[in-house]
């Protein structure tokens, strides 16, 4: 059963950074793009940024391009997520989710993405 473990989240003051880990297990992780996401309070989840299986190139949504890092290590089952220059905006709760086997990021999420973590919580104080 593939699962995804989130972690790194915390409470930050605008302009701070963390780095978000995402653990995966229960499948071979080398296969899938991999996605995070985040979920404000009282809105929809969205689309952050993508990271492709065979060609790592990095995708991200406008408003956290320039800012935020995605990479991924194979080896460790993981994706990180380096957020600098942190907004109150940016708060919410991350999730990370896979692709759909044998696609491509679809822009700056994967597609289909599906197994779903249970996030972890980024507050920024302004």
């Amino acid at each position: 059963q593939a699962q995804f473990v989130e972690s790194g989240g915390g409470l930050v003051q605008a302009g701070g950074s963390l780095n978000l880990s995402c653990v995966a297990s229960g499948f071979t992780m080398d296969h899938y793009a991999i996605g995070w996401f985040r979920q404000a309070p009282g809105k929809e989840r969205e689309g952050v940024s993508c990271i492709g299986q065979s060609d790592p190139r990095p995708f991200y949504a406008d408003s956290v391009r320039g800012r935020f890092t995605i990479s991924r290590d194979n080896a460790k089952k993981t994706v990180y997520l380096q957020m600098n220059s942190l907004k109150s905006e940016d708060t919410a709760v991350y999730y990370c989710a896979r692709g759909r086997l044998g696609y491509y990021c679809s822009g700056y999420v994967p597609y289909e993405p599906t197994d779903w973590g249970q996030g972890t919580q980024v507050t920024v104080s302004s």
